[in-house]
């Protein structure tokens, strides 16, 4: 029985088992598959994910056309990929993905796979062979040929950009002349030439894609590059050329007609034509004697004659003209010429003949020649004595041997003569010299006779010319004068031509011509004034323009007599000037006198007279001329002294005058006859305030409606008598009950006169149902009434009117928003208004559009894109013009306007503002800010991590598209050189963002070295983060100056560091004034106390200008210097002295040597003592006169009054007043070595003006005791040295007493 049951147990448990085994089903989110076609083979491309409810193993597969693409793991579903994927070749397709249990049958489904595109190729251009032709005449700007390249990847990647790399040939003229286009289409940039630049030209072309990604880079594809020839075809644009520059021949004279010369060749100038060129003569300087042929052979055509073309060189010019058969493009001969030189050679055809000429002024014509010559000889003149007059030339017109010539002298006295040259080529100057100086004696005979002969040295033809040669006697006795010195006198005014002496002569026994003697003054001071007769000797005067014994009063000249044989003699003229009243008198200086009202002029006129002192002709009197106001003034005759008669009323002067009055002063001598000069005067009278202001009226009635708010009330007029404008300047002022509610505003009518115009305020109306009238009291005054001023009633009446204007709902002015770029259209809001007024019928208008982008004014960019109907509607008028990037805000100004308001009333409600926000479409690339700093970088200062600059950079979207994001690019290094390197890894650039600005801050990575001296410039990149689109970038470049250690400058102060860091604020702030730098601090530090000097602290700090230079010590110390202000600040915070690091190390080795060589002069101190007592008498003593002097300048400055230029301290430079005491500070501290005198006392003054030293470290620092029963001394200024010092805060190291002063006993003067 239970065996019979079991199966039926069993059944439903194996039932249940085999309905549980369900088949496996694939993911729901597995409907799709992305790959890029970068994909590398064997990479991850997607997993297969099946779901079994049973847990079962399960086996994953691919099938299908395109399963080759991947490999499956059939154990986990990883799908690698097993060949390359290509966008181009297949960008979708589909396989089929099956999963099984092995229980159930197998599961497949179709699986999409979208092969994504990525810029895995580059352009390819459709043709490689390139080539043109193009005229040379081609304009420019012209299409030389077009290309085409395409890409087929998609987005950026495909888009194609050509370029050209470079242009063969490689010249400079050649590297712009061609442009290619964004199209591809090559157009020239330039002019062409077939023959000045290349007939041929090879471009170089490239195209590159516009980047994308490949391989998880941003990279850019280029193609190969390809060439393109371009052939210039040449045009007849060009003359003819001669092959040579210079063409020349030579022809002997005797040559027959026809005979072949030289030949003469031209080639067209356009290579690439090459037309026939014919020949022509356009020009000769001898007309006929050559021809030339087409062929350019030129031939004798004539007779030649050498001798012609004696003065052109024996040279025959032809202009050759070659022409081009064909015209130029032009219409026109294409020509060109030159000269052609023809040497036309000699033939012995001539014999050498006489003329009398000297060369080179001779024209050797036939008839010139001449064979009878006339000269003249000295009697026993020395041997090779040329004779004298004879002028004879000896010429053969013949060349080279053919013109040589012989010769000789013949003839009754050729003996006593002889002549050269006795051989000569061409032409010769013929001398005849003396050969027997004996033979040639007038007393024998008085004229000889000698014949010169020429003759041909090859073909032996001679000429004769016969020498008359007449003899001279000679001179053997010289003039004398009686005395060697004669004394003169003469009147300085005497006229030109008046006799000083005729009694002067001298004499000489020679008899004839030698006898006569001429009269002469040797050159000296004085031959321009004086002149002698040179026949009679008489001493006469040349030019009495220039005798004036003020200038000189004696004249020494040297009178020379000469007789015929030019044998002379000399004595010496002592002549004397006599005084004339000549001179006027000289006032000296110009008189400007300024005098207040009631004040009184006294003032000396100045003149002196150039005539002999002791005489009435420079005795001087003085006078006052005539005039409109000279009867209030007086002169003193004999001192000048002018004086006002009585007081001075500045209105009393004509206005027109403004104040000047101008006297002439007549200046006059007591001479014959009386001399004079004048000289004006001018006294300007300043106008003091002595006038009140007058008003026109005592009362004024004025008249106003109410609720007219800035309307005029009224006008009230006043006057003043003063004549200046300091003086009757009015100012108006209101008062009275209500005054507050007008406004009173003055108007300069002219000089003097002005007006007060009463008006309302522009806010302010008045309403007749609380106060109809006014009474008002106006006050004129102006600045030197000391409180006094004119007054007048204004008596205000207000009109009564009516008015109640519209209101605006403020419920109907709540802000919208609208988004750009066209994305709404029609009604967007309506404006409400409301009038308490009984039929009232409103109109809605709008007043303005007010555009805003980022809370700042955008101008009228938005004017046009809503409107406002007169019901209150807002419409859109230009939807697609609206643009966020413009504007993102537009207030709508609107107005409610009652049609039925009387005319007199307001019918405006206030202005209401509709805002209307502009939603943002990502649309725009990040830009820099303008950066106006200039950034500069100090090796030693700057550490790691330090920031050294900063970028500023916004972008015009809102949210996520207008996230910034910066970066380095590059950074170079730029030498002092300059050269350029790389350095990339020194810095770094980290992002911040504060209100919309990003801040892109450069920091330092590592340290620099300080030895590069030069420019860091950084390129830096700003990017954007848009959630959609492409990315967008901006890149500025920025220069980092580099400042050289060898700028560092120390500053000592005689405090110590605790007080100057407290101080260094202050520091740097007068600094800063001085030198207009920044300044860069590098360390504060105290001195060596082993130093004896007056400085306890230094500061090393650099000074660097907005251009990245840096001040040397030198130029700190001028600038310093320069700015008196910032220097004596800077000396009241402590400053002692400028330097250099290394000058103040060294400082304390100075004293080591000074004090050696201190010790090794100790032996002649007793000498010092002894002269210092004398020096130091003599030095108080001049100190004290000094002291005096400054005391009197200080006393007379008025009190109150502030000097106009500053002293300057730690020199003894004084400002006007003269009276400053300096500090005691070295000289050189403060580079003020030009201000050093050569004086020992001016050198010991510029530091104290008596043995009081003061210390500038305030230890040292000493006061005066006084004695407890001295008399009380007379009150004195304080010196300035007192109020510097007692100025002076107590340094940290020590306290100063309050009360704490300075006597300079160098400046007490009682004892004077």
């Amino acid at each position: 029985m239970a065996r019979r049951w079991l199966p039926c147990l069993l059944l439903p448990a194996l039932m249940v088992s085999v309905a549980a085994n369900v088949p496996p089903k694939f993911l729901s989110n597995l409907t799709i598959v992305s790959l890029p076609e970068d994909l590398p083979v064997g990479a991850e491309a997607f997993w297969i994910v099946a779901q079994d409810l049973d847990n079962d193993p399960l086996t994953y597969g691919i099938s299908g056309t395109y399963a080759y693409f991947f490999s499956v793991n059939k154990d986990t579903g990883e799908v690698t990929l097993a060949s390359p994927l290509d966008f181009e070749t297949q960008y979708f397709f589909s396989i089929s993905i099956s999963v099984t249990d092995s229980i159930n049958n197998p599961v497949q489904k179709q699986l999409p796979v979208v092969v994504e595109d990525r810029n895995d190729k580059a352009p390819i251009f459709q043709n490689t062979d390139f080539s043109t032709s193009v005229s040379e005449m081609l304009p420019v700007g012209s299409l030389v040929f077009s290309v085409l390249a395409t890409d087929p990847d998609t987005g950026s990647g495909g888009l194609v950009q050509y370029s050209i790399e470079r242009v063969i040939p490689s010249t400079p003229d050649s590297e712009h002349l061609f442009k290619i286009l964004e199209n591809g289409s090559i157009v020239l940039n330039g002019s062409l030439s077939y023959n000045n630049k290349s007939a041929f030209y090879q471009l170089e072309l490239k195209a590159c894609d516009s980047g994308g990604w490949f391989n998880n880079s941003f990279i850019t594809q280029c193609s190969q590059p390809v060439f393109l020839s371009i052939s210039v075809i040449d045009q007849p644009d060009l003359d003819p050329q001669f092959v040579r520059e210079f063409y020349s021949a030579s022809v002997s004279e005797d040559a027959a007609v026809n005979t072949l010369v030289l030949t003469v060749q031209a080639v067209d100038g356009d290579k690439g034509i090459n037309d026939v060129v014919t020949y022509s003569i356009s020009n000769s300087t001898r007309p006929g004697w050559f021809a030339i042929g087409d062929d350019g052979v030129i031939r004798v055509s004539g007779p030649l004659d050498r001798e012609q073309l004696l003065e052109e060189n024996e040279e025959v010019q032809l202009q050759v003209t070659a022409t081009e058969k064909n015209l130029n493009i032009y219409g026109q001969e294409a020509k060109v010429s030159t000269w052609v030189t023809i040497t036309v050679l000699d033939v012995n055809d001539h014999k050498p003949e006489f003329y009398n000429c000297v060369l080179p002024d001779c024209s050797f014509t036939t008839q010139e020649a001449q064979d009878n010559f006339t000269a003249y000889v000295d009697e026993h003149s020395s041997t090779r004595i040329p004779i004298d007059n004879l002028t004879m030339v000896a010429y053969d017109p013949d060349k080279g041997n053919h013109g040589t010539f012989l010769l000789s002298l013949e003839g009754p006295d050729a003996a006593a003569f002889s002549v050269s040259p006795g051989r000569a080529a061409g032409s010769a100057d013929v001398q005849v010299l003396v050969r027997d100086s004996k033979a040639v004696d007038y007393e024998n005979r008085s004229m000889m006779l000698v014949q010169v002969v020429a003759t041909d040295s090859v073909s032996r033809n001679s000429s004769v010319a016969t020498v008359t040669i007449h003899l001279r006697d000679i001179n053997d006795h010289r003039p004398t004068f009686p005395q060697r010195l004669y004394i003169l006198s003469v009147p300085e005014n005497s006229a030109t031509g008046s006799v000083v002496t005729s009694s002067i002569h001298a004499e000489d026994p020679d008899t004839g011509e030698w006898s006569h003697i001429t009269y002469s003054l040797l050159p000296g001071n004085g031959v321009e004034l004086f002149e002698v007769d040179p026949d009679s000797g008489t001493v006469m005067v040349r030019n009495g323009t220039l005798l004036d014994r003020e200038k000189q009063a004696v004249y020494y000249l040297t009178l020379q007599a000469t007789d015929g044989g030019d044998l002379s003699d000399t004595t010496m003229l002592q002549i004397h000037l006599l005084d004339e009243n000549d001179n006027a008198p000289v006032v000296t200086g110009s008189y400007n006198i300024f005098i207040p009202e009631e004040g009184n002029v006294s003032v000396i006129i100045q003149a002196y007279d150039d005539d002999e002192p002791g005489t009435n002709n420079s005795r001087l009197s003085f006078s006052l001329l005539p005039g409109p106001y000279s009867q209030n003034f007086s002169v003193d005759p004999d001192t000048g002294l002018l004086r006002n008669v009585g007081p001075l009323d500045r209105e009393a002067i004509d206005p027109a005058l403004e104040g000047r009055i101008v006297l002439t002063v007549r200046v006059a001598d007591y001479g014959v006859p009386r001399l004079s000069t004048e000289v004006n005067v001018t006294v300007t009278v300043e106008d003091i305030n002595d006038n009140l202001p007058v008003f026109t009226q005592s009362t004024y009635q004025f008249f106003v409606k109410e609720r007219d708010a800035g309307v005029l009330v009224g006008v009230v007029e006043a006057w003043d008598a003063d004549q200046t404008e300091a003086n009757n300047r009015i100012s108006f002022s209101l008062s009275g009950a209500g005054a507050n509610n007008f406004m009173l505003r003055g108007v300069v009518l002219g000089f003097g006169r002005a007006e007060g115009r009463l008006s309302l305020p522009s806010d302010i109306s008045l309403d007749y149902e609380v106060q109809d009238s006014f009474q008002l009291e106006v006050s004129a005054e102006n600045p030197g009434t000391q409180g006094r001023e004119a007054t007048a009633g204004v008596n205000v009446t207000v009109v009564d009117v009516n008015d109640e204007p519209p209101t605006l709902v403020e419920a109907s002015l709540q802000g919208i928003s609208v988004a750009e770029n066209g994305s709404q259209h029609g009604e967007v809001a309506v404006v409400v208004a409301q009038d308490v007024d009984t039929g009232a019928q409103l109109e809605i208008q709008l007043v303005n559009v007010i555009c805003t982008k980022a809370s700042a004014d955008a101008g009228s960019v938005c004017q046009d894109w809503f409107s406002v109907a007169a019901n209150g509607s807002v419409y859109i008028s230009q939807s697609e013009a609206i643009d966020y990037e413009a504007c993102d805000l537009v207030t709508l100004v609107v107005q409610a306007y009652d049609l039925n308001t009387d005319p007199r009333f307001q019918a405006y409600s206030k202005d209401g503002n509709l805002p209307i926000t502009i939603e943002d479409v990502n649309d725009n690339a990040p830009y820099f800010l303008p950066e106006s700093k200039t950034f500069v970088i100090i090796p030693e200062l700057v550490l790691p991590n330090q920031q050294v600059a900063s970028v500023q950079a916004r972008d015009a979207d809102s949210g996520e598209n207008g996230v910034i994001v910066f970066s380095i690019l590059q950074v170079d290094f730029i030498s002092e050189h300059p050269t350029t390197a790389p350095f990339q890894g020194y810095f770094r650039v980290v992002t911040s963002s504060e209100a919309g600005l990003f801040i892109g801050s450069i920091e330092l990575v590592t340290n620099l070295d300080p030895t590069l001296q030069g420019t860091y410039q950084v390129t830096v990149k700003a990017q954007d983060s848009p959630s959609v689109g492409p990315v967008l970038e901006a890149t500025v470049p920025l220069n980092l100056f580099t400042v050289a250690q060898s700028y560092r400058v120390r500053l000592q102060f005689s405090t110590y560091k605790e007080e100057v860091g407290a101080n260094l604020e202050a520091i740097k702030e007068a600094l800063t004034q001085a030198t207009k730098t920044s300044i860069y601090i590098v360390t504060i530090q105290d001195m060596d106390s082993s130093a004896r000097a007056q400085a306890h602290s230094y500061i090393d700090a650099y000074f660097v200008f907005s251009n990245g230079t840096a001040l040397t010590l030198n130029e700190l110390s001028v600038m310093i210097q320069g700015d008196q202000g910032a220097l004596t600040q800077l000396l009241q915070l402590g400053l002692v002295v400028l330097g250099s690091q290394e000058g103040q190390e060294s400082e304390q080795h100075k004293l080591l040597t000074s004090a050696v060589i201190g010790l090794a002069v100790a032996l002649l101190l007793v000498l010092v003592v002894a002269i210092m007592a004398f020096v130091c008498v003599r030095k108080s003593y001049q100190r004290k006169l000094r002291a005096m002097k400054a005391s009197k300048e200080a006393q007379k400055t008025a009190a109150g009054m502030v000097p106009s230029a500053p002293a300057m301290p730690g020199t003894n430079m004084y400002n006007t007043e003269r009276a400053n005491p300096m500090l005691n500070l070295p000289t050189k501290d403060l580079s003020l070595d030009f201000l050093a005198s050569s004086s020992d006392l001016d050198y010991v003054s510029l530091n104290s003006l008596d043995d009081n030293s003061v210390d500038l470290d305030m230890d040292s620092l000493e006061t005066k005791k006084e004695s407890p029963r001295s008399a009380p001394e007379p009150y004195s200024e304080p010196e300035p040295l007192e109020v510097v010092l007692s100025g002076r805060k107590a340094g940290p190291r020590g306290q100063q007493q309050e009360g704490l002063f300075f006597t300079n006993a160098g400046l007490d003067t009682t004892d004077l």
